[in-house]
């Protein structure tokens, strides 16, 4: 699917994982432009780790099937070609997530936006764009006539646009995927695991020595990986995002890939990552980003106000400064 987005986030596999015994499985490979990788205690009525392995990788080559915007054959980029006013038949888990895009977009104030490739392309970070540069005002209000949520309808099993808009679901198809893929484990039996895609994860249960799964989360710096915190991870998923290695210059201002769809250019605030965690990884990957484009005050006081779990890391001059809400801690916190 190409890069979805450059995550700020370390799934500490080797270094963290303290295995013993050899009830541990673990097989990855590449997934959507970037990897995705499975840890799992083996239950006894498992499938063999080949058989499981080929059933992830269904699952994740029917997401990139339908939801790429970096494939023309694409479900969703043959919708992005038609001209206003069209309607096309779309598999379930399409509208599945156009609904939840909905749902981020109306929380968000039209912030949040599925409908923002053409932006993303002008801007220089989408499927389509060719050289990374601020646009002109008048280009720019012409792109942003052909973005908006409120373009698109489900009708029955058909997705419709009464605007020429195009739907990038890069913002949650790789959470969606991690969700599909811990449905999958749970449903074999297999309860004590670490699912991870493009670097959105869910994890449950813990590891065969009975430790929990760990995962650090990084500093958002586009020079070198440093872990900024270290958190412990049991029936939840985990997104991070940052706007620290998608970006350009230009005129002395930084022009990250996050772009808010009210304004049509990218955020400019000095919020450099939010980690997001939620029971969904669908919904943990929407509300990182959603709150991320609101910013350190806007988006704090949303995730206060809906109770959403998360830790929020912010430029300070050189250094940055992080913190977490209460909800956040006690989702981690250690268990008695």
């Amino acid at each position: 699917m190409g890069n979805l987005r450059q995550i700020a986030m370390v799934c500490g596999f080797a270094a963290l994982a303290g295995c013993g015994g050899d009830t541990l499985e673990q097989f990855g490979g590449p997934t959507m432009g970037s990897t995705y990788s499975i840890q799992y205690v083996r239950s006894s009525t498992a499938p063999t780790p080949k058989e499981l392995q080929r059933q992830v990788e269904k699952i994740l080559g029917d997401v990139d099937r339908q939801l790429s915007t970096y494939r023309s054959d694409s479900d969703i980029e043959r919708f992005n070609n038609l001209p206003a006013n069209s309607c096309q038949p779309m598999p379930a888990p399409v509208l599945q997530l156009v609904r939840t895009g909905e749902q981020l977009s109306q929380a968000s104030a039209g912030a949040f936006d599925l409908t923002v490739e053409p932006l993303l392309n002008l801007w220089g970070f989408g499927p389509q764009a060719r050289q990374l540069k601020v646009p002109d005002a008048a280009t720019l209000a012409e792109v942003r006539q052909r973005v908006g949520h409120q373009h698109l309808r489900i009708d029955g099993e058909q997705l419709c646009k009464d605007a020429a808009v195009e739907v990038d679901f890069n913002s949650i198809a790789a959470g969606y995927a991690v969700d599909r893929i811990a449905e999958l484990l749970s449903g074999l039996g297999i309860h004590h695991y670490l699912a991870e895609a493009t670097g959105e994860l869910k994890a449950a249960g813990h590891k065969p020595d009975g430790s929990p799964w760990r995962v650090a989360l990084e500093e958002p710096r586009d020079d070198q990986q440093v872990a900024e915190k270290i958190i412990r991870v049991d029936g939840f998923g985990v997104s991070t995002s940052g706007d620290y290695r998608n970006y350009f210059q230009q005129g002395g201002r930084r022009y990250s890939h996050t772009l808010d769809a009210r304004t049509g250019a990218p955020i400019t605030h000095q919020l450099a990552s939010v980690t997001v965690l939620h029971p969904s990884a669908l919904m943990a990957d929407g509300l990182s980003t959603l709150l991320l484009i609101l910013g350190p005050e806007q988006g704090w006081d949303y995730a206060e106000q809906h109770q959403i779990a998360a830790f929020f890391v912010q430029r300070e001059g050189d250094v940055f400064v992080t913190r977490s809400n209460q909800a956040f801690e006690q989702m981690t916190a250690v268990k008695p």
